[in-house]
């Protein structure tokens, strides 16, 4: 009886630690995905000032400042959906081995891109 109940604990205890491996591997794999959509944000400010470099000779004007516009208020859609969608995964786990980046690191680099798109879309309207 006593060993059964030790051989009880010992796989409680290995199902506890796979859990919590679980839990690591899913929080960095968070970080990997907002990492993958502030790579596509950056990618349409990027389309951006392409579109305004192709066709700044398109009249009226306006039109190609506008679709670069577009495609830098999608980004900033892309930066902070992501974020929200990051922060609801660490709300549910906890770290256990794993060393993420901190949210508030996180964070500044999500402000620090938006106001880097927001400043090329200035840009491409004084231009």
């Amino acid at each position: 009886m006593v060993e059964e109940s030790e051989n009880h604990s010992k796989s409680q205890d290995l199902a506890e630690e796979r859990t919590d491996w679980a839990e690591d591997r899913t929080i960095l794999a968070n970080e990997r995905t907002l990492a993958g959509w502030l790579r596509t944000g950056m990618a349409c400010v990027a389309i951006a000032l392409g579109l305004k470099a192709v066709f700044s000779a398109v009249e009226p004007e306006w039109l190609a400042k506008a679709a670069a516009t577009l495609f830098v208020l999608i980004s900033l859609l892309i930066y902070w959906g992501a974020w929200a969608n990051a922060r609801r995964v660490y709300a549910r786990l906890d770290a256990h081995s794993a060393q993420p980046a901190s949210k508030f690191h996180l964070r500044l680099v999500v402000g620090c891109l938006t106001l880097g798109s927001v400043a090329c879309c200035v840009v491409l309207w004084l231009v």
